[in-house]
């Protein structure tokens, strides 16, 4: 009985080849103790040396035990990923944890193994990295293969060492510029994921120049640092979803902070910068405008089409959801297609539209937001519903104050002209 596919679109799966493991200790990373939940198995023999019986060699990679993915379960994987998908092109990205941790001679294998499988669908790779790691051998491979780099900085040398600290105490700033400039001699392409935190939103402009005028980055995303405390018996210190009465992390950004932060680096950007430097907020809210998908599953309608997998071939609903609650199973014994489009993973999706209070459904902004990110929806509104997001009064500063630029944007497009014809005009 041949299986019917029920959508058209990619199914995207993050994949954790080394787990939770990071070089870094930066105060605010909510993935670091992750390990705390699930110590990882043990390979077997024949997950440390290899592939299946009749399939491609998968050598040795070592990191196999404890938090790495094995070389079987390597295999599954990019076999099942790829084998499942209806478009021509896919889209394997590889996060952390720290993915470097794992040697490129692991990389290079997921190459093989991907060209081995690729049954004429078009391969291309991304991997998230704080840029450590980064040798010239590294970028070699990087360029040769044609894979997207996102690097992982804060701003300014004295934004980012403020919280990006490494194991031993020490900033890591100067390490990471090195590695970009590193990238940049290559050829590599990369891009730029930063956080906003309490620490660098005192400093919009510093942080935005920094990024545009001195390491004349293109692709800028921006993430707001939210995290709540609550001590739990495991050795975890960071509160989810449905924990109450959990108090604000020192390092998360404040509402206000967010709005106002995002409001200075808007302005800069739509006089100088529109076409020219892309920052994901901001394409996401012209997408709002335009009613068009974001691109970027916090400001999407529903979420739930990027699950992730760990090391250990465990998936979860997000990657923000890596807790027991949100499990769909372990690919060893559970399909991708069944985890990724069943009825657990379809409730998670729906929860985001249909657990949004009447304050969020009302609002004026709502095709832009559609409330943000689930995870940060531990606030009551005025009239004591549950699901506000914590960042609400700030995305309202950002969105009233955009919203003549956004109108502008929107009817320039419609008439078949660019959107950057706004920077002609200064203020609206």
């Amino acid at each position: 009985m041949s299986t019917v596919y029920p959508f058209a679109r990619p199914l995207y799966v993050m994949a954790k080849p080394a787990g939770p493991k990071c070089n870094l200790r930066c105060q605010y990373c909510y993935y670091l103790e992750k390990q705390h939940l699930a110590p990882s198995p043990v390979p077997s023999p024949e997950e440390e040396g290899g592939g299946a019986a009749g399939s491609l060699p998968s050598g040795r990679f070592g990191g196999g035990r404890g938090f790495g993915m094995s070389p079987k379960l390597l295999e599954q994987y990019i076999r099942d990923y790829i084998q499942l998908q209806q478009t021509p092109d896919v889209l394997f990205t590889w996060h952390g944890g720290e993915p470097m941790l794992k040697p490129l001679s692991f990389y290079q294998q997921v190459v093989r193994l991907q060209k081995y499988y690729a049954q004429g669908k078009r391969i291309s790779n991304s991997i998230q990295t704080n840029g450590l790691l980064l040798t010239p051998e590294w970028c070699k491979f990087l360029h040769d293969e044609g894979w997207l780099v996102g690097i992982s900085i804060d701003g300014t040398q004295e934004q980012h060492d403020a919280y990006r600290l490494d194991a031993v105490g020490r900033g890591t700033w100067s390490r990471v510029v090195r590695s970009i400039h590193l990238l940049n001699e290559y050829g590599v392409e990369w891009n730029a994921m930063a956080t906003a935190n309490h620490h660098n939103a005192k400093d919009p402009l510093a942080f935005y120049h920094f990024f545009r005028d001195e390491l004349r980055c293109k692709f800028l995303q921006i993430s707001p640092v939210v995290e709540r405390i609550k001590e739990h018996s495991d050795g975890r210190h960071l509160a989810q979803l449905f924990d109450e009465n959990c108090p604000i992390a020192p390092f998360s950004i404040r509402p206000e902070e967010w709005g106002k932060f995002m409001c200075t680096i808007f302005d800069e950007w739509v006089r100088h910068d529109v076409g020219e430097v892309f920052v994901q907020l901001f394409d996401a809210a012209l997408a709002g405008w335009m009613g068009v998908p974001p691109g970027v599953c916090v400001y999407a309608e529903e979420c739930g089409h990027a699950a992730v997998m760990e090391h250990n071939g465990d998936v979860y609903s997000c990657d923000h959801f890596v807790f027991p609650e949100y499990k769909l199973g372990n690919i060893r014994t559970h399909g991708l297609l069944q985890m990724l489009y069943g009825t657990k993973q379809n409730r998670f999706s729906r929860m985001k539209k249909e657990a949004l209070p009447r304050q969020c459904r009302e609002c004026p902004w709502l095709k832009a937001c559609h409330g943000e990110c689930p995870r940060l929806r531990f606030l009551h509104t005025a009239d004591g519903e549950p699901g506000l997001n914590y960042l609400c009064a700030g995305y309202k500063i950002f969105f009233q104050h955009v919203a003549p630029y956004m109108d502008y944007m929107r009817s320039e497009l419609i008439a078949g002209r660019p959107a950057s014809n706004v920077m002609k005009f200064g203020r609206i």
